[in-house]
């Protein structure tokens, strides 16, 4: 059995503030943070990981949260020291670390570089100072452009700016302001999505108004064509990025490959070394009780049926613009393509789908909720779903 390639996400769940749209599992903290005891448990949910590893490399590692930019660089570093340890670093491994501006100065920078990171993520959302204020953000616009101005000063040439477009009573003009101002710090790859309103947010208890459907689809419209003259080109539905420069870890993702997630309330998707069953685990939510020795960290492990395994591969590959090659789908779910024939040709017939590759059309991708509805599984399985015998 060939295994996938190996990922490790890592959550740090505190932050300053929640903002109102935040929807991940994040906590607003005061004072000094327990990094030292929190390092130390995440070193101990690897271990009991470490079945999973079965002699693979890591070949990515996230540092999200909250924002882990709070922890110091030392904590930061000893972390890292601790994984490679336990797991051998592929030679070019990508390390990310999410960051906030207003949460770090250069010289936290460069020691976040010491420290081993690689790759650094700023949240800056937007860089101006009224929508900043609307959604609720703890920094200001000129501590944006600075943080996004630092970044290459500390010796990041791969780096991502995180941005949002779609936001309470904004106007496109507005949505390409924001584009280019991040665009003159000339990032590498760039994250640029719509504000959508999630459950258990503020925001979905008290909905602000968003720009009309019409006006989104000209500021997506407009803004991917400016970047696209600028180098960045879209490779999946929200990531844009110069060649060379795509997230390792999260194409990861989108290619069904295999990532630990560690820390509270960290998921993450691994497949079983003596089945090659897909399962899905989630790590204890809350902090304090992520931090507790006497408990458990592990909250729930998954095997996911091989009926939902279809549509659980289609709406990450399908994401990316280039999709995956076919054989990638039997590799990575244990399942014969030969059992969703129907759904292809349908799909394929529709102009909806490329032919011999599992990607989209451009009119595929435009109406890509559509598309992945046809992979959903009914309400008996399906007799179409055929393990394969023997995994490559």
């Amino acid at each position: 059995m060939i295994l996938p390639p190996l990922a490790l996400y890592i959550h740090i769940p505190w932050c300053l503030q929640k903002c109102p749209y935040c929807d991940f599992n994040s906590h607003a903290h005061q004072g000094a943070l327990p990094e030292r005891e929190y390092v130390e448990r995440l070193l101990a949910d690897l271990d009991a990981d470490s079945n999973y590893v079965q002699g693979r490399t890591l070949e990515a590692i996230f540092i999200g949260g909250g924002t882990p930019s709070l922890f110091s660089p030392g904590n930061i570093g000893t972390l890292l020291e601790g994984i490679q340890s336990r797991i051998p670093f592929a030679p070019d491994i990508e390390v990310t670390l999410e960051a906030n501006p207003g949460t770090f100065e250069t010289e936290r920078f460069r020691g976040f570089r010491q420290a081993g990171i690689n790759r650094l993520s700023i949240g800056i959302q937007s860089f101006d100072p009224a929508f900043l204020n609307a959604l609720g953000r703890v920094h200001n616009d000129s501590e944006a452009r600075l943080a996004a101005a630092q970044v290459r000063e500390a010796g990041f040439d791969n780096f991502n700016l995180d941005l949002m477009f779609g936001l309470p009573g904004q106007h496109t003009g507005q949505a390409l302001a924001d584009l280019e101002t991040a665009l003159s710090f000339a990032p590498p790859h760039l994250s640029w999505y719509q504000l959508t309103i999630e459950p258990n947010t503020v925001f979905y208890n008290r909905p602000p108004v968003l720009p009309e459907e019409d006006l989104l689809g000209e500021m997506q419209e407009e803004g991917i064509t400016i970047l696209a003259n600028r180098g960045l080109e879209r490779y999946e539905v929200s990531a844009f990025a110069v060649q060379g420069r795509q997230s390792r870890h999260n194409l990861n993702y989108w290619q069904f490959g295999d990532y630990l997630g560690i820390g509270a309330g960290a998921h993450g998707k691994v497949t079983h070394p003596g089945t090659g069953q897909v399962v899905r685990t989630r790590k204890v939510r809350q902090p304090n009780a992520y931090l507790d020795a006497g408990k458990a960290l592990t909250a729930e492990t998954v095997n996911v049926p091989a009926r939902e395994l279809p549509v659980e591969f289609m709406m990450n590959a399908l994401r990316l613009k280039d999709g995956v090659d076919e054989k990638i789908f039997e590799a990575r779910t244990g399942l014969a393509l030969e059992g969703l024939t129907k759904t292809l040709i349908g799909l394929r017939d529709r102009g909806l789908l490329q032919q011999d590759r599992l990607a989209t059309t451009p009119i595929g991708f435009t109406f890509l909720n559509d598309v992945l509805a046809e992979f959903l599984p009914v309400a008996n399985p399906s007799p179409g779903i055929i393990p394969v015998k023997s995994r490559p």
